[in-house]
């Protein structure tokens, strides 16, 4: 008998042709079924609830319900249901699909074009592939940040055991953070318990597509006490700012000339591990300009991307977080680090802040 999961598929869009070129590529999976679609978000809740679908791909844009109300029924009535939604490609795109990804989207993929038919399907297939393959290896029905109970709270902070492996006598005079899949929740998470004062920069790279990440970083800005912003090529850094890289673009590190300051360089380099911006490429240049007194943070998110950064910064003499598997959405890019045993705390996302606060102070 197989042991291959299939994922019950429902198709949630008011375009024909949007729901003939998702059902052509989802039917090319042999573990997702497609068992139906609709139009608008009133019919998909209909269907839902007799269909108990795996997964809705689900436009944000329709008559009657749109997908963010089809989300919020979804969180009350169908917890069990990942929903993946189209978003615009637009700045008011990006906005709502934040928004969506706050009521439990898994992840986001943007809506095709006007190019050709082909050439959507596959567009659609190659960004879709990875996360239906995260969902059927992790069997995750809801990826969602969890929170942690008050016990394993407890159990975290007392345990000696291997949660904190090691303390660095150096203090970090840098963070830099890897984050993906689920990343806009738990950065929502995060950012508020970082002080205003903390007295380093902090640089994230968060996958995403241009004008996402600047949607993400103005919220994030309003939400705490630090600054956040979206990163600008050429800019001195200064501690107690959060630097959000580019979508699209890759963010790294450098010296001025002839000043010899430390500047953000915003470049059009090659994606690495399929992604731009990079967690790699950030982290490289980390280890580079600031070595031991930096500390190199992995969250949420698909893949891998990261690893090897992280390796240079440990090799380096750097301090390496990452969240645990019980908060993340995916635990696919803490993994690997903490598998191959360079990371030096794991830690609930509810206790990060803390944590990142201890390699600085």
């Amino acid at each position: 008998m197989s042991d291959i999961v299939t994922l019950k598929a429902l198709i949630v869009d008011d375009s024909a042709m949007h729901r003939k070129i998702v059902q052509d590529v989802l039917e090319t999976f042999p573990y997702v079924e497609v068992v139906g679609s609709a139009q608008n978000g009133k019919i998909a809740l209909l269907k839902a609830a007799s269909l108990k679908p795996d997964l809705l791909t689900l436009d944000i844009e329709m008559p009657e319900m749109d997908g963010l109300e089809v989300l919020e029924h979804l969180r009350q009535e169908l917890p069990e249901t990942v929903a993946i939604v189209f978003s615009a490609f637009t700045t008011e795109g990006a906005r709502i699909t934040l928004r969506a990804l706050e009521l439990g989207a898994f992840d986001f993929i943007t809506k095709p074009g006007a190019g050709k038919l082909e050439e959507n399907r596959v567009r659609f297939k190659s960004e879709i592939a990875p996360m239906l393959e995260t969902l059927l290896r992790s069997k995750r029905t809801k990826p969602i940040v969890k929170e942690t109970s008050v016990h394993e709270r407890n159990q975290i902070i007392t345990d000696p055991g291997p949660m904190r492996l090691r303390r660095n006598s150096d203090k970090s005079k840098a963070v830099a953070i890897g984050i993906s899949t689920g990343g806009p929740v738990a950065l929502a998470k995060l950012i508020p318990n970082i002080p205003a004062d903390i007295g380093v920069p902090i640089f994230i790279v968060q996958h995403m597509p241009p004008m996402f990440t600047d949607a993400l970083a103005g919220k994030l800005n309003s939400m705490g006490d630090i600054s956040v912003k979206e990163a600008t090529n050429g800019e001195v850094i200064r501690p107690n700012t959060v630097y959000i890289a580019p979508g699209g673009r890759q963010m790294k590190v450098a010296t001025s000339d002839p000043d010899n300051l430390l500047v953000i360089r915003v470049t059009d380099d090659p994606s690495e591990n399929n992604c731009k911006p990079s967690v790699d490429y950030l982290f490289r240049s980390i280890a580079r300009h600031y070595g031991k007194n930096s500390t190199g943070v992995i969250m949420t998110g698909m893949g891998h991307d990261g690893t090897e950064g992280l390796k240079l910064m440990k090799q380096n003499g750097a301090m390496i977080i990452a969240q645990d598997e019980s908060t993340s959405a995916v635990y696919g890019m803490p993994r690997r680090p903490v598998e191959i045993g360079i990371v030096d705390i794991i830690a609930p996302l509810d206790l990060m802040a803390e944590e990142i606060c201890r390699t600085i102070r």
